[in-house]
């Protein structure tokens, strides 16, 4: 016995230090850009030169980074609520749709993140360039659409099989059309996971690199403003500054959204009040609960 606790023991001390590992090589190479974002030198390495903010003041009144902010912004927005919508439709017909056509649907929206971007951006352009309109915006959109779908489909599809059967189950006894089950019912017990999925796709519409590289036009998006000034030297401390502003910003996003996500997972197992009675359907179809 204690032979089996001290090798349990063992084994969990290995184990400890293993994460601790992945955590320093994951996130160490992360936390050095803040830090040399505030250091006085262009140059990246110890010991550092002395505090400043002047990087940070380099960012305002640059309009070529303005330019690639509201770009990345305008299609980060069209490509998540893109992405959301299609995200819910997948979802809902792949849990309540029982035909096989909308399980393979839905595992062919979640294939993109198993793809390389490479391989998805090259693909991308050939379609845009048949179809007419080439690398622009539109094409940007639709790749970042496709990239951040996988996203979407699986918080949404993990919120939608939260919810009880029995709630859609008794409107539909209750005389109400699929139609309007799915607007009166679901969606509002859903809107916490879809506001989460419209933030997620949002940050990886935003952050996403490879896709836009290839479908670029003449309007470049953030991440290859960043990579463009990447080839000179002098400008690492104005991107390690804008590094630190995005990765603060995308951390409260993604954070917001899965708080929200937890919110809406644990409204659901909450019971029901008992003094809430069956729900009784209007004359147009729709639900309302009345108290006992």
């Amino acid at each position: 016995m204690n032979t089996a606790r001290l090798d349990a023991k063992q084994g969990g001390g290995w184990l400890g230090a293993y994460v601790l590992a992945y955590l320093v090589f994951l996130y160490l190479p992360i936390l050095l850009i803040p830090l040399f974002s505030f250091n006085n030198s262009i140059q990246a390495a110890f010991p550092l030169q002395g505090f400043t903010l002047e990087w940070y003041g380099t960012l305002v009144g640059n309009s070529a980074l303005s330019g690639a902010l509201a770009t990345s912004l305008v299609i980060g927005a069209i490509a998540a609520t893109g992405a959301t919508l299609c995200g819910i439709t997948v979802s809902y017909m792949d849990l309540y749709g029982r035909s096989p056509l909308a399980a393979t649907i839905s595992a062919i929206a979640r294939l993109p993140i198993l793809i390389p971007g490479v391989i998805v951006g090259i693909s991308l352009l050939i379609l845009v360039n048949l179809a007419g309109f080439g690398p622009s915006r539109i094409a940007i959109v639709l790749g970042h659409v496709l990239v951040a779908l996988p996203t979407t489909v699986v918080v949404m599809r993990s919120r939608f099989a939260a919810i009880p059967k029995t709630i859609r189950e008794a409107a539909l006894d209750l005389g109400a059309s699929d139609w309007t089950t799915f607007r009166r019912v679901m969606l509002p017990l859903s809107l916490p996971a879809i506001i989460s999925a419209f933030m997620l796709a949002f940050l990886t519409s935003f952050d996403e690199f490879i896709v836009a590289f290839f479908l670029a036009g003449t309007e470049p998006t953030l991440p290859l403003y960043i990579w463009s000034q990447l080839r000179s030297p002098k400008s690492l401390p104005t991107v390690m500054a804008l590094g630190t502003a995005i990765l603060a910003v995308s951390f409260v996003i993604a954070a917001l959204a899965e708080i929200l996500r937890h919110r809406g997972l644990a409204a659901t197992r909450r019971p029901a009040p008992a003094s809430l009675s069956k729900p009784e359907e209007t004359e147009r179809g729709e639900l309302q609960w009345h108290s006992t």
